[in-house]
């Protein structure tokens, strides 16, 4: 199989993420200690976030309104002003975050520019991802940036429909087996697995695929065997 576009996710794949959002959730935890336990107060913001999906979609501004949506709840609707203000605090930091390429990213880059067409593929908010694109210095990289409202079998197929490529002549590498990986196999694709240390909750299965099109991999510098054979 020659791939004619490769397309990564962005979001701890192409750079650190997700311990952002962990120290986010911290930082809200310690705020509202007195009210529950750590764990309940994460499964109380995943709950709203899962809830809200539909209504906001993904990314910063979204998990800030569901902090705002869990104080709320924690509080019976008692939280100051201040409060509040101490939660958007939370999130304009999130929004401030440098970006910090993981390692070997750009490299890989550089060998596969050229060579195929590459696709940054990811969910969230346009203006941040765009945001951290910009500031990573790797943009000039890829031929298109596509920032997803969901990543489901339609959200793909209308990607490769504005690209104008098949399923099969397409690859998608990331970090989540849920969005990045089974949509695509779902649709004929190929997608390739490249684990980070830590997982939005929302975002694992507790399942192993079994598919020819699938390959988990280590690191992102394994993939340069397979596409530069």
């Amino acid at each position: 199989m020659i791939p004619k576009i490769i397309a990564f996710d962005a979001d701890d794949t192409l750079w650190h993420n997700e311990p952002y959002f962990d120290e986010a959730q911290a930082k809200f935890c310690e705020l509202f200690a007195d009210y529950a336990s750590k764990q309940e107060i994460l499964q109380l913001i995943l709950s709203h976030q899962v809830k809200n999906l539909p209504l906001y979609g993904f990314g910063i501004k979204a998990f800030t309104l569901s902090m705002i949506d869990s104080a709320l709840e924690l509080t019976s609707d008692q939280i100051s002003g201040q409060g509040i203000k101490k939660i958007i605090d939370i999130g304009r930091d999130l929004l401030q975050k440098p970006v910090e390429l993981l390692p070997e990213v750009e490299e890989v880059l550089k060998q596969l520019k050229g060579k195929y067409k590459l696709v940054v593929a990811t969910k969230g908010d346009l203006k941040d991802q765009h945001r951290k694109l910009h500031d990573s210095g790797i943009g000039h990289y890829f031929h298109h940036i596509e920032v997803m409202s969901d990543k489901k079998e339609l959200d793909y197929e209308k990607m490769l429909s504005r690209l104008d490529i098949k399923p099969e002549d397409f690859i998608m590498i990331g970090n989540s087996l849920k969005s990045d990986v089974l949509p695509v196999l779902n649709i004929g694709g190929h997608g390739y697995h490249i684990p980070y240390h830590t997982t939005w909750e929302y975002e694992k299965i507790d399942f192993e695929i079994q598919h020819d099109n699938f390959k988990s991999l280590e690191k992102i510098t394994d993939v340069l065997p397979i596409l530069l054979q």
